[in-house]
C-alpha cells in the first residue's frame, strides 16, 4: 500500500472511530479541542487535526494511541485496519473514554492540594454509595 492510500484509509478509520463515539468527523476544531484535552504533550493545531481527518497526514503512534485509547479502538486497528472491528474494542474500552467534561473535571481535581482532593474523593465516593443504594419503599 503506498502513503498516500495509507493516509487516506487511516482518515476513514479515524472518522469512523469519531462517529462510533458520537463526535463530528468533520471538524478539526472539536478534533484538536479533544485530543489536546487528553493529551500531556504539546498540542496539536487545527491544521493537523484537518490534516489528519482529511488524509493527509497520520500522527505519532504517541499521538495515534491517545487517540485509540480515548475513543475506544485498538491502537492497530486505528493506524492499519485489520480485521478487528473497532466496535469489539469500544465494549471493552468504555472504560478509558471519557467526556470532555470529565477529563476536564480531572484537570481540575489535580490542580487542587492534597487535602482538597482527598476531600472530593471521599465526596464522590460518598455520591456513588448514595446512588447504588436501593430505592426506599
Amino acid at each position: 500500500m503506498n502513503s498516500t492510500n495509507e493516509r487516506e484509509s487511516f482518515s476513514e478509520r479515524l472518522q469512523q472511530a469519531l462517529k462510533n463515539a458520537h463526535y463530528s468527523p468533520d471538524s478539526p476544531t472539536r478534533l484538536a479541542r479533544e485530543f489536546n484535552i487528553r493529551f500531556e504533550g504539546r498540542p496539536i493545531t487545527v491544521h493537523a487535526a484537518r490534516k489528519w481527518l482529511v488524509g493527509e497526514a497520520i500522527p505519532t503512534q504517541e499521538k495515534l494511541r491517545m487517540i485509540a485509547q480515548w475513543l475506544g479502538v485498538p491502537a492497530d486497528w486505528l493506524r492499519f485496519g485489520g480485521s478487528e472491528s473497532p466496535g469489539e474494542a469500544v465494549e471493552t474500552g468504555n472504560a478509558a473514554r471519557f467526556e470532555s467534561a470529565d477529563v476536564k473535571l480531572i484537570a481540575d481535581l489535580q490542580r487542587l492540594d492534597e487535602h482538597h482532593r482527598q476531600l472530593a474523593r471521599e465526596f464522590i465516593r460518598m455520591l456513588v454509595r448514595v446512588n447504588h443504594q436501593p430505592a426506599a419503599k
